[in-house]
């Protein structure tokens, strides 16, 4: 299939496609007798996995390698290729609770809001009554 089906059936820019393979993301693909690149099954699929690994936040640089290493494709290169993926799982991870603490404080400060605005709701009718009552 051309860059343009390619493209749309993975949701991506024909640009970015063009990106991916220029940085080596994605492995070289085949190409027509014209030049013009034909891409099969296997590469959508590939191109759906770097996504999809993209959008869980593994780093592109971290991609690369692995790509490189998917495309020397030999026994020795398995656990090289393992071993990017557990790193890329443990910075993840880190981040994950990073973002858990941040979480945290975000919502004891919301809470902190929440009180200071219901006792200063309570304080103005409290001041309000004793207006009234004067």
């Amino acid at each position: 299939m051309k860059i343009a089906q390619a493209a749309k059936q993975v949701e991506l820019s024909a640009a970015t496609l063009r990106y991916y393979e220029s940085i080596g993301l994605i492995p070289p693909v085949k190409r027509d007798e014209s030049g013009i690149r034909d891409y099969d099954e296997d590469d959508v699929n590939w191109i759906q996995f770097i996504k999809c690994m993209r959008s869980a936040g593994l780093s592109i640089e971290a991609l690369i390698e692995y790509t490189a290493l998917f495309i020397e494709g030999a026994d020795h290169t398995i656990e090289p290729r393992k071993n990017i993926l557990i790193n890329e799982r443990k910075r993840l991870t880190e981040k994950q609770r990073e973002i858990d603490e941040t979480i945290k404080r975000l919502n004891r400060k919301i809470e902190d809001y929440e009180d200071i605005l219901k006792n200063e709701a309570k304080l103005k009718n409290r001041l309000k009554a004793e207006y009234i009552s004067e």
